[in-house]
């Protein structure tokens, strides 16, 4: 008799956390799914509906051709694209520096990294402002680079280091024994195992720069070509109202790439972290 209540109490508690994870995965997805379909909803703001009313690709059309969103994409992917590379180029070579090399002040280096990543954002946003004033690259996409590129060093630093720190320094002495070079060693034996932390690393910049607002705003002021999606979306919002179908639809294509970058990488970050863990 208690076996048959422990087997009812078991199945009770399987069928709770079941409802307990559909539950968790509506209220995480039905945001995404109600703005997919009110962009593609033709009465979009007029009325609240769970599919389409009148279906219709017009928002998209409207947002890439009137609404110029096909250049706030394009300047978007320009940054984070430049980025991801420069940032994840200096983290990795500065992580190598600070975990293999011994060198003065080299703690402390690692202490201002860390409080680096605690200071908020909004508060670095003057002296940033000035620093892109003084280099005059107020308004173009590459001061806004340099930006993104100083808000992601700090993470990229930490986390590489910790990869770097774990592989062992025996594999890159044998390398050194069979004749290799340091450039040699860095790309065939050091790159490889710490691939899944420079696509962590990477993963964190491509978002940071795709969806930054604040900066962008500060930073580019009233150069309308140069603008980002997260700007270009404000341009869909009137004064007395908005255009909910564009906003969607905005917002959607805003989405997809990130989605897209995450799906290339993921695979490459999981079959990374199992070769690193077999080769280590």
């Amino acid at each position: 008799m208690s076996a048959l209540r422990t087997r009812r109490s078991s199945r009770a508690a399987q069928v709770g956390k079941g409802v307990a994870v559909v539950l968790l995965l509506v209220f995480t997805l039905f945001p995404a799914y109600w703005m997919l379909v009110s962009a593609l909803d033709a009465r979009a703001g007029l009325g609240s509906s769970f599919v389409p009313a009148s279906p219709t690709l017009e928002h998209f059309r409207f947002v890439l051709t009137e609404g110029g969103f096909d250049r706030f994409l394009r300047n978007s992917a320009i940054v984070a694209l430049a980025t991801v590379f420069v940032s994840s180029l200096l983290a990795l070579l500065a992580s190598v520096a600070v975990a293999r090399f011994r060198f003065t002040f080299r703690t402390q280096v690692l202490l201002m990294v860390l409080i680096v990543q605690m200071v908020p954002l909004e508060a670095l946003v003057i002296p940033l402002f000035v620093q892109v004033r003084d280099l005059r690259l107020l308004e173009q996409l590459l001061g806004l680079v340099i930006v993104y590129v100083a808000l992601a060093l700090p993470f990229g630093i930490w986390m590489l280091r910790g990869f770097v720190a774990a592989v062992p320094v025996e594999l890159e002495e044998a390398a050194y024994l069979d004749g290799a070079t340091w450039g040699r060693m860095f790309r065939s034996v050091l790159l490889p195992l710490v691939a899944p932390g420079l696509v962590a690393t990477s993963i964190f910049s491509f978002i940071t720069a795709w969806n930054e607002f604040l900066f962008a705003m500060t930073l580019l002021g009233g150069a309308t070509e140069n603008y980002t999606v997260a700007i270009g979306l404000r341009s869909f919002f009137g004064q007395h109202s908005n255009q909910w179908g564009a906003i969607m639809a905005a917002s959607t294509l805003i989405t997809v790439p990130v989605m897209i970058f995450f799906i290339l990488v993921q695979r490459r970050l999981a079959a990374g972290l199992t070769s690193g863990a077999v080769k280590g």
